[in-house]
């Protein structure tokens, strides 16, 4: 039986310089633990239709938007088992509903239209009648390969309060799998050595960390990588349009 699971949060999201994220951490270093973890690498597939629906609404800032995806912490095999999820968005609030199978079953699920077998004996499987839905509703595809590289941490006295760092976020258009990490172009953020820092909390920021980042003058942004990459993948492509028109 696969393990199922949902759950919503806020997710504050501030960009940093490296010299940030050493202060921050340095300010912090009696408020967090580290992640058993330690780093580790996330890949995702990002699911999308032919005229890039998800991402296009998404960009918009609607009051509500979902997006589609798999994940796996490290590249893939069949036999990996992966996050298939539905990120959910509304007033602010992140939802997440997930399933767990293995990454041949997805692929088979979402190419061929195979129900994965190891759902089976588990009725009813709510979360998976959603994926589905959406999946026969849009008939999305695999459109971008989107890994970077996390450190996480978390509240020592809260430990439902996560607090992550990203780098190296990356992307490949083309041979979209899991399985490789080859071949991807780095997104260039405009901030050297960045750190993208996610504050993810059922509630507000706590106040003890909410000092911490006023004295340090970081700031929350607006900040989407399958949004940043994908605006980046138009615009340049709309670069190549004219200069093919110019010759």
């Amino acid at each position: 039986m696969s393990y199922i699971q949902s759950f919503n949060r806020r997710e504050t999201k501030f960009l940093l310089t490296a010299q940030q994220a050493d202060a921050f951490l340095s300010e912090t270093s009696e408020l967090l633990s580290r992640d058993k973890y330690g780093e580790y690498k996330i890949c995702n597939l990002y699911l999308d239709t032919d005229d890039f629906y998800f991402i296009e609404h998404s960009l918009d800032r609607p009051a509500y938007k979902e997006k589609l995806r798999i994940r796996s912490y490290g590249n893939a095999d069949n036999d990996t088992k992966i996050f298939f999820e539905i990120k959910k968005k509304a007033k602010g609030v992140v939802y997440k509903r997930r399933i767990v199978i293995p990454f041949g079953e997805a692929a088979d699920y979402v190419h061929k239209g195979i129900r994965p077998a190891s759902l089976e004996g588990f009725v009813p499987n709510q979360i998976f009648e959603e994926i589905d839905y959406l999946m026969k509703k849009y008939n999305p595809e695999p459109k971008i390969y989107l890994a970077y590289d996390r450190e996480a941490y978390f509240l020592t006295e809260h430990p439902e309060v996560r607090i992550t760092f990203d780098k190296n976020i990356r992307s490949r258009w083309d041979n979209i799998t899991l399985t490789s990490d080859d071949d991807t172009e780095l997104l260039d953020t405009g901030t050297e050595n960045y750190r993208l820092m996610e504050i993810k909390s059922g509630r507000a920021i706590p106040l003890e960390l909410t000092e911490i980042l006023s004295r340090l003058k970081i700031y929350p942004v607006s900040f989407s990588k399958y949004g940043k990459i994908y605006t980046s993948y138009v615009q340049n492509k709309k670069t190549s349009t004219r200069k093919e028109l110019s010759i």
